[in-house]
């Protein structure tokens, strides 16, 4: 892969970081930056030799959202919002449809299209100073970047209601009492808790897990039956995974299992 303006990959074994790095923007995104996040995090995605991907900033900033620096507040804005808001789009799809564990790594603050980036991950680890913000009212716009999908069913529709409209700055233990962040983790420790979660996601049941982002997916359209049929169907057809045969083996024989992620 090349090495895409802004994004930085660290590997550790089955673990891919993707780092935001706009520092003198406060990682805020523009159409280039954008772009490259998406296809960075579809590229890992799809690499099969990747059983975590983490998402996470530079210095005290997860993402901001869109550089709003070079906007003209006019009905010019438009095509810029829109130039940045489509690769956003890409990036929390693949996300939420990603067959491996997604971990945000939300080491600051977090606004605007950065919240739908934290929103659509599996796991999300909170820094203690991290801050939470909806902040489109602030700039009278509505929202984007998935938030106003996946919010209420986060937290809840009137949850959602209250941090849309009043629009207050969220902390990171309230983030978990309401359900948008996962764990919060002083920032000293903040690092090696990140790579513990992903190292420990990693060397789970992949294909499992991937099956398990599915039917949640799937569980706010279907109906109980529907699902019901659909969890047959899932679960039956893990059955001649090696994972599943490594699983039931150390189960049956009282020892912690070995995933291979097949």
């Amino acid at each position: 892969m090349s090495a895409p303006k802004h994004i930085r990959t660290e590997w550790d074994d089955d673990v891919a970081r993707v780092v935001m790095e706009r520092t003198d923007r406060h990682n805020a995104m523009d159409e280039r930056m954008a772009n490259a996040l998406a296809e960075r995090v579809s590229d890992l995605a799809a690499d099969e030799s990747v059983r975590c991907l983490v998402l996470t900033g530079t210095g005290s900033v997860f993402n901001t959202g869109a550089d709003l620096s070079t906007f003209e507040g006019d009905e010019t804005d438009a095509d810029r919002l829109e130039a940045i808001a489509e690769p956003l789009h890409d990036t929390v799809s693949t996300i939420v449809d990603a067959p491996v564990p997604v971990v945000a790594g939300v080491n600051g603050v977090v606004a605007g299209g950065g919240m739908g980036l934290a929103l659509a991950s599996d796991i999300v680890l909170a820094s203690s100073d991290a801050r939470f913000e909806y902040a489109y009212p602030k700039i009278g716009l509505s929202g984007d970047g998935g938030a106003t999908w996946l919010l209420p069913r986060l937290v809840g529709r009137r949850t959602a209601q209250r941090i849309a409209f009043l629009d207050e700055p969220i902390g990171a233990d309230e983030a978990v009492d309401i359900g948008i962040a996962t764990e919060v983790v002083d920032d000293e420790a903040f690092d090696n808790r990140l790579e513990g979660i992903a190292t420990s996601l990693a060397s789970g049941p992949t294909k499992a897990y991937g099956e398990i982002k599915r039917l949640f997916r799937a569980s706010s359209t279907n109906s109980l039956n529907e699902h019901l049929d659909l969890e047959q169907e899932r679960i039956t057809s893990l059955a001649d995974t090696g994972d599943y045969a490594a699983g039931l083996a150390a189960f049956l024989e009282k020892e912690p299992p070995t995933f291979e992620g097949e």
